[in-house]
């Protein structure tokens, strides 16, 4: 079995021990290290090179939201899930547009937060429910009112394809790998996606994934 390598991250040195001692009472998990803030989260990632940083949002200095932007540039095959208590849609899509896999709340009860973890070793993304319920409700109260106009069908199956990997919080140059294509063509496909979907950025790219069923909002 794979070990899953975790480094958290969080302020408060009580909440990183709690952490500590439910991961390291779970099988096939390790905890590698530790940091009190953004900047040290960063730091300790380039040094172990974990497969996950468990992510406080809210952090003296560096905060969470712009380590995970640094950490995603430079380790890009280290994924970060946020742990935090911001139950805040702009904290949720800053989150995610900055390349986080999930976003789960301090509320969640320990199998949630091992779930969560698993799920996003596998490639995948947790987002807390109560979020993800939002979104929907959203989009169904667009569709109701003829705001929500359909474009899926214009995309080819390589844009399609561009589309979910970039709202799962894959680089171009992890995409490239995964698809056979350079980073270039992937950033040129991602153009022209965003384009026939009147997208503007990844947050929008990401609540257009999760509206259409592509990503699950799910712990």
């Amino acid at each position: 079995m794979d070990i899953l390598r975790v480094l958290i991250a969080d302020d408060h040195a009580v909440v990183r021990a709690g952490i500590r001692l439910l991961l390291e009472s779970q099988e096939g998990i390790e905890v590698v290290g530790e940091a009190s803030d953004g900047a040290e989260a960063v730091a300790k990632t380039r040094e172990l090179a974990p497969n996950i940083v468990l992510m406080d949002v809210a952090m003296a200095g560096l905060s969470g939201l712009e380590a995970t932007r640094e950490i995603r540039r430079t380790n890009p095959d280290t994924r970060v899930l946020m742990l935090t208590m911001h139950d805040d849609e702009e904290y949720f899509f800053q989150a995610v547009s900055l390349g986080a896999s999930g976003y789960i709340l301090k509320e969640a009860t320990p199998d949630e937060v091992v779930s969560s973890l698993r799920i996003v070793s596998r490639g995948g993304v947790a987002f807390h429910p109560r979020l993800g319920r939002k979104l929907l409700d959203d989009y169904l109260h667009r569709v109701q009112s003829g705001e929500e106009h359909e474009s899926y069908s214009l995309l080819t199956e390589r844009e399609r394809e561009i589309l979910r990997l970039t709202a799962e919080g894959r680089s171009a140059r992890e995409i490239g790998i995964m698809l056979a294509l350079s980073p270039r063509t992937v950033e040129r496909h991602r153009a022209n996606l965003m384009e026939k979907l009147d997208l503007h950025n990844r947050s929008e790219v990401v609540q257009y994934a999760i509206r259409k069923g592509m990503i699950a909002p799910r712990t």
